[in-house]
């Protein structure tokens, strides 16, 4: 009787999987399907969730870092240009 058990909750698992791979293969040639299906498995936060689960001094440093980052390019373009100028200038 326990062995029954055992093979029907592998049994219901392995259908559970089988049948979530059939449904992902249905969807791959339907662009609305999928789309849809890749939505609806997003969760969303409440604010409270969200700042529960935001380390907010990584995301300040993540944040002063894409700072710099874009100034550096802005600087990097800038000199670009001024050199693009210069060349098409001579």
């Amino acid at each position: 009787m326990k062995d029954n058990k055992k093979f029907e909750k592998n049994s219901s698992a392995a259908n559970s999987s089988a049948d979530s791979v059939d449904k992902y293969l249905q969807t791959l040639g339907n662009e609305d399907a999928r789309e849809i299906r890749y939505y609806s498995q997003e969760q969303p936060f409440s604010a409270d969730e969200m700042t529960r689960l935001v380390n907010e001094e990584r995301l300040s440093a993540l944040l002063a870092d894409s700072d710099a980052f874009l100034q550096g390019l802005s600087r990097e373009l800038k000199d670009f240009d001024e050199d693009l100028n210069n060349d098409l200038d001579k």
